[in-house]
């Protein structure tokens, strides 16, 4: 029998191929179905993810909607505006101390209340002490143990870190814990950066399988010059809310204060994003590359005009160096 041990690596090859070339089901655009509405929120630190996540949990509480906040940001800046600026016992900090003494943790706790909003925090190591995506790990597998799939809750509220890129503030992304996920963004090339590559990061998991989807973007500090708006466009999501660059709004933030309250001012927006945040299908997005968005802005904002000039080695060593033989032996093919 004669058998060509070559031509079993290119078939495989081939197939390997095929299969890399068909396109994954798109992503469901039906209504979600499943009781608990899992939603992880990405964004660029400092864009103002808890602030927005910390006023819609209060809307939707007020909406009679029972509603479990949980920050996974090693800051721990989500609960503290929901409760007023006090800090929130962490699961980290408060599992550990609870493990020298020979305690097992409880839901008193690490969960608080306030007016219907049920919330914890993950936190997260001191600078050097740790790896802050291991702690998000080590965060989630505690709230298993304590029945976190059993839990009757209308929404759970992620707010993670994008623009830190290690595993464990993927987790929600690569490991289907949510149904889908909102990016919080302004009209700066930076954030748009982090919303892109959350969203690069959604379909880089749809072709491995996964189920996530992108439900829209929230425009926060909008002050109306258009970038996000046009980058949500050419991502194929929709724009949940546009929260105004808005000076009231940035002190009564300031002092810990819920501005998402049916009564204020601002209670019908944060009431018009508690429905698009609810009633937004998962979709499957179209990431940019670093052209396209450097292309929502003007040349002059990014330094687009700029050309890499090769450095030399007389600019490494101040002189102009003879070229010295390779001493690398190179063997004729067999």
């Amino acid at each position: 029998m004669n058998t060509n041990t070559n031509t079993q690596p290119i078939k495989f090859v081939e197939v390997l191929r095929r299969e890399a070339d068909v396109e994954p089901d798109a992503v469901s655009t039906s209504e979600v179905t499943k009781e608990t509405q899992i939603i992880a929120i990405y964004g660029k630190g400092g864009i103002g993810k808890s602030f927005t996540l910390a006023n819609l949990s209060y809307m939707m509480a007020q909406q009679g909607k029972k509603v479990l906040l949980i920050g996974c940001d090693p800051k721990s800046d989500t609960t503290s505006l929901l409760f007023g600026g006090k800090a929130c016992p962490t699961i980290i900090e408060t599992s550990s101390k609870l493990k020298l003494s020979g305690q097992a943790v409880s839901i008193g706790d690490v969960c608080f209340k306030r007016d219907g909003v049920f919330a914890m925090e993950l936190g997260g190591p001191e600078v050097g002490r740790g790896c802050g995506g291991r702690g998000i790990i080590h965060g989630f597998e505690t709230l298993e143990k304590l029945g976190f799939h059993d839990w009757g809750f209308d929404y759970v509220l992620l707010d993670f870190l994008g623009d830190v890129v290690c595993g464990g503030f993927g987790l929600p992304i690569a490991r289907d814990m949510c149904q889908k996920v909102i990016v919080v963004a302004s009209n700066d090339l930076q954030s748009l950066y982090v919303a892109n590559n959350v969203c690069s990061a959604v379909e880089y998991f749809r072709k491995l399988g996964g189920n996530v989807g992108v439900a829209g973007m929230v425009i926060n500090k909008d002050d109306g010059t258009g970038e996000a708006q046009a980058f949500a466009e050419n991502a194929g999501i929709p724009v949940l809310a546009s929260i105004p660059a808005n000076e009231d709004i940035r002190r009564k933030s300031a002092s810990y204060e819920i501005i998402g309250r049916p009564d204020g001012e601002w209670g019908s927006l944060f009431a018009e994003l508690a429905k698009n945040v609810a009633e937004a299908p998962p979709q499957r997005p179209k990431p940019q590359t670093q052209d396209q968005l450097l292309g929502l802005f003007s040349a002059d904002v990014v330094g687009r005009n700029v050309v890499l000039e090769p450095a030399t080695i007389f600019d490494m060593v101040g002189k102009h160096e003879d070229i010295k033989p390779s001493l690398e032996v190179v063997y004729d093919a067999a």
